[in-house]
């Protein structure tokens, strides 16, 4: 349960099930029960200062007035902001104002000035909101981090969309609730863990209500974690009788004048992830040598023979015939296959060469950001960060291939049973030139020992943010990260994950 996630329609159908079984109300009682035992947790000592708690006309509202009702219940003062709206609340929201208000928390008509509160709580709205927060909406939401207290969110924060992740509405003007911690009902959401999620949502709990297993639906995606790549194969230990050929060839096709990093930052990254062997197939015959790992071959692009070897086409690759050219190649044969950077770029405006790409047989990793993501689809980088899980969707199903699109919760998609996860590791050190080759290239390097492109997709990413975090918490960012070191820091990761498994 911990890693699936719900789409709202998914949400609606599981609590429509349950609420038939419970009966009315009953599923708001508990979602007050469980937001005041979170609320208690996050006052600690402090449960002498008030909890404010915004309460909008919905049922989050309804929500925000049982968590009121309780806190007041278990000794703490509670002062509730209720914007009711115009049309009359549901019945289950009605009985929670009507407990609210005989259990003695106080209503109040604004926001307090200077206040000193333990608490904030979000109840302005849910999973339903359609519209972008404006007027005086939105002037709370932007007003209810600036206690200097933590603010926790019911269900999603208000003006964030929980599918797509995105803040709702269409223009710069857009506000969404910034939360230091969400408790969301019933299931996870994926817009808690993509797009604008991560900034606005904190650290997130989820409760399912004690709803019975039985009427839950299938998940729409899940969270990405070391139980999704973990398996004999994967995270096996090496035998003692093993040579380099054992562990697969890796080939960076990339490096056209001037852009000489990209493909040494994908081939180091590659050869700290395991491969036998790594070779850069160059486009620039002057880039010969990595004076930092001397282990790396280089070679001539033009004349390279790729077969039995898996490809990592993209970075620094350019723009040039020649480049078109080696992607025809490499789309044509039978080797596991990465494109990043500009083989994105130069597919994106190519028909046959997307017409190669989704007959291809051969396991195939696309790794886009979302303007290399908007180029292939045709669109705007700005729709597919509106819902990038979508957008991941439809280029998986297009190049029948695993596609990760990066940014904040990268959203890997499969064209397969598999579906979609949300990438939980990394933060904004990876924000920096060069983190995509290194991606790419430990990528290539799980491919060709042996994962698959989807399990290959679901490691590489997950241990390329780790490797970030791990680094953050040594004092080496987020400010100042370089793609140079995270390679380093990816295999450290790699050899404790095949510790830990041989150790279960």
């Amino acid at each position: 349960m911990d890693n699936l996630l719900y789409s709202v329609e998914s949400i609606r159908a599981i609590e429509h099930a349950a609420a038939a079984a419970l009966g009315e109300g009953v599923l708001m009682q508990r979602a007050g029960q469980a937001a005041a035992r979170f609320a208690l947790d996050l006052l600690g000592e402090h449960r002498k200062l008030p909890v404010l708690l915004v309460a909008g006309p919905g049922n989050n509202g309804g929500d925000a007035l049982e968590t009121a009702a309780n806190l007041r219940e278990a000794g703490v003062e509670a002062l509730v902001l209720y914007l009711p709206g115009e049309a009359a609340p549901s019945a289950e929201t009605a009985r929670a104002l009507a407990r609210a208000q005989a259990s003695g928390v106080r209503f109040i008509d604004a926001l307090p000035d200077h206040a000193q509160l333990g608490l904030v709580v979000d109840g302005l709205f849910g999973i339903g909101l359609a519209r972008q927060l404006q007027g005086r909406h939105a002037e709370l939401a932007l007003r209810l981090d600036t206690f200097g207290c933590p603010v926790l969110a019911l269900d999603v924060p208000s003006g964030l969309d929980a599918d797509t992740g995105a803040v709702v509405g269409v223009n710069d003007d857009r506000v969404a609730v910034s939360a230091t911690h969400t408790i969301t009902f019933i299931g996870d959401k994926p817009g808690l863990h993509t797009c604008d999620g991560r900034d606005h949502a904190g650290i997130v709990r989820v409760d399912d209500l004690g709803i019975e297993r039985h009427h839950f639906v299938a998940p729409d995606a899940r969270l990405n974690a070391v139980d999704m790549f973990a398996s004999d194969l994967a995270l096996a230990r090496r035998p003692q009788n093993t040579h380099k050929g054992s562990f697969g060839d890796v080939v960076i096709v990339g490096g056209a004048h001037g852009m000489a990093g990209a493909p040494v930052l994908a081939a180091r990254a590659a050869l700290l992830a395991g491969a036998g062997r790594v070779f850069v197939a160059a486009l620039d015959p002057g880039l010969a040598y990595d004076s930092v790992h001397p282990e790396l071959m280089f070679r001539d692009a033009v004349s390279f023979d790729f077969s039995g070897r898996t490809v990592v086409a993209g970075p620094g690759m350019g723009d040039a015939p020649a480049a078109r050219r080696l992607l025809f190649k490499v789309i044509d044969s039978d080797s596991p296959l990465v494109l990043d950077a500009d083989a994105l770029n130069q597919l994106a405006g190519d028909a046959d060469l997307q017409g190669k790409l989704a007959q291809r047989k051969a396991p195939t990793v696309l790794t886009p950001h979302p303007l290399e993501a908007a180029r292939l689809l045709g669109v705007t980088s700005a729709v597919v960060q509106a819902d990038r899980v979508e957008a991941a969707r439809e280029l998986a199903g297009r190049f029948d291939a695993t596609i990760v699109l990066k940014g904040s919760g990268t959203v890997i998609a499969e064209n397969e049973a598999n579906g979609v996860a949300i990438n939980t590791t990394g933060n904004p050190g990876l924000a920096t030139a060069g983190t995509g080759d290194v991606l790419s290239g430990v990528c290539g390097a799980l491919l060709t020992q042996g994962w698959s492109a989807g399990t290959a997709a679901l490691g590489a990413v997950w241990m390329h943010g780790a490797a970030a975090d791990a680094l953050v918490e040594q004092g080496i960012g987020p400010i100042g990260l370089t793609a140079g070191e995270l390679p380093g820091a990816i295999r450290s990761i790699l050899n404790r994950l095949v510790r830990e498994a041989t150790v279960r």
